[in-house]
C-alpha cells in the first residue's frame, strides 16, 4: 500500500479526511485481493464499520464532517456500511455531521452542502435520530437555509410515512440534476 507503515484502518481514516478516493480505493482493493472476492464484503465492512478516529468519529463522520462527497460515493456502495452508527462523544449520525458541515459553509456554497446531505439520506440515513443533545438533523439545520430544511423535512416524512411518498416528475428531473441519478437513463 501507499503507506507500509499505516493500518489499513489508518489508511480509510486518512482517506475520509482528506477525501483521498485513490488512497481508499487502494485499501479496498487489497482487502478484495487478500480475502478474495467472496470473503471482501465483510472485511471491508468490518473495517468500515469498526473503524474509528480518536474521538470516536468513523468513516462516514469525517467524510460528512469534512464535506467529502467522493469518498461518502465509495463508502455508501460498500455492502454492509452502517449508515446510522452515532460518534462517541456527541451521539451525531454522519448526517448530523453534514448538516453541521452544510451550517458552516457561506450561503454562496449551500447547495454543494445539500448534495452531501442528500447523498445520505438518498442511502438511508434516518433523519429522525436524535444526537445526546436531543436534536434531530432538521432542528440543526440552519434556520435560513430552506433548501436544507426542506430536504430533511421530507426525508423525515419519508420515514415516518413508510415509505409512501409520491415523488413527482419535477422532483426526479431536479434530483437528476443534482447528481444523484446514475445517468444510465440518459439519451
Amino acid at each position: 500500500m501507499a503507506d507500509e507503515g499505516a493500518s489499513p484502518r489508518e489508511l480509510v481514516l486518512e482517506a475520509c479526511r482528506r477525501n483521498n478516493t485513490d488512497l481508499l480505493q487502494e485499501v479496498l482493493d487489497t482487502l478484495t485481493k487478500t480475502h478474495g472476492s467472496k470473503a471482501a464484503p465483510g472485511q471491508i465492512a468490518q473495517l468500515l464499520n469498526t473503524a474509528r478516529d480518536g474521538i470516536g468519529n468513523g468513516v462516514l463522520h469525517l467524510a460528512a464532517t469534512h464535506g467529502n462527497y467522493e469518498i461518502l460515493d465509495i463508502l455508501l456502495d460498500q455492502e454492509g456500511l452502517e449508515i446510522d452508527e452515532p460518534s462517541r462523544m456527541e451521539k451525531d449520525t454522519p448526517l448530523h455531521k453534514a448538516v453541521r458541515y452544510c451550517n458552516s459553509l457561506d450561503k454562496a456554497e449551500w447547495e454543494h452542502g445539500l448534495t452531501i446531505v442528500d447523498i445520505l439520506l438518498d442511502a438511508g440515513c434516518d433523519p429522525r435520530i436524535r444526537n445526546s443533545a436531543k436534536l434531530k438533523p432538521l432542528e440543526l439545520a440552519d434556520p435560513r437555509n430552506e433548501p436544507l430544511r426542506a430536504s430533511l423535512r421530507k426525508a423525515e416524512y419519508g420515514f415516518t410515512a413508510g415509505g409512501d411518498v409520491v415523488v413527482d416528475e419535477e422532483d426526479e428531473e431536479e434530483a437528476g440534476v443534482r447528481g444523484k441519478g446514475s445517468g444510465s437513463e440518459s439519451d
